[in-house]
């Protein structure tokens, strides 16, 4: 579940901390562009009130503990809304991978949702945090990069941010998901949430605190993975970059 196109923001091969180049297709309509843009519009500005929320509490209290209930409801607002990027893909008004994406939003969704909001425990956890503000400069500049790419004004410094602060974006927000889902082993195994024991009608059974400790596994061989080839990336488009100012 370790989670994360063209200027229609959806290409979330990066995990949401880096970036992957998009396929070279016909770019979207002039209907569909101005959808995307209103949408991507949309999201900065719902991260950035994410942000601004996190400040003020933290200004507030004089304390990052617990931040988590400041932006609460916008996170999951707005990491839902997220779940429109896998139709983005479906409809092919952006050039990435419905299953790719699918599985990349729906990672953060889960952990929003089925973790953080189902086990109430963790949420004054400090790892929680580390994600959520991880997520947030992330998706800003995320969001920011595909408006101005749209619009073809794309600012150099918006363009190296999402090519670079991955760099620690992407282990802090990891290691935040991987604290908060070990925080919340202890809980589900006395709850029983969301399990299903043996015996029952459709001789099923499904235990939730095997499948979380499932979760933290595949993080082993996704993570390394990622991480390299959003260097690779960096590498590539920042360098493309620089020669093209060049030869200017």
């Amino acid at each position: 579940m370790a989670a994360s196109g063209s200027g229609g923001g959806s290409s979330r091969a990066d995990n949401g901390y880096g970036s992957q180049q998009p396929r070279r297709r016909k770019g979207p309509g002039a209907l569909a562009t101005a959808y995307l843009v209103i949408y991507n519009v949309v999201m900065t500005a719902g991260w950035l009130v994410i942000a601004v929320g996190l400040v003020r509490a933290y200004l507030a209290k004089g304390s990052y503990h617990s931040l988590y209930y400041s932006i609460e409801k916008p996170l999951k607002f707005f990491q839902t809304g997220a779940l429109l990027e896998i139709l983005h893909c479906a409809f092919g008004i952006v050039p990435s991978s419905v299953v790719l994406t699918a599985f990349q939003v729906m990672s953060r969704v889960f952990l929003t949702w089925a973790v953080t909001h189902s086990v109430k425990e963790v949420q004054t956890e400090d790892s929680v945090l580390l994600f959520v503000v991880a997520w947030t400069i992330t998706e800003i500049i995320r969001y920011s990069f595909y408006t101005f790419s749209l619009l073809n004004h794309l600012p150099y410094l918006i363009k190296w941010a999402r090519y670079t602060l991955f760099i620690i974006l992407y282990p802090m927000g990891v290691s935040g998901e991987l604290l908060t889902i070990y925080a919340a082993l202890p809980f589900v195994r006395q709850s029983g949430l969301y399990s299903i024991s043996l015996p029952n009608k459709y001789n099923f059974s499904f235990d939730y605190y095997t499948f979380l400790i499932l979760v933290m596994i595949s993080y082993i061989p996704i993570f390394p993975q990622l991480y390299f080839h959003m260097l690779h990336q960096r590498r590539k488009v920042l360098s493309h970059t620089e020669e093209h100012k060049k030869s200017e």
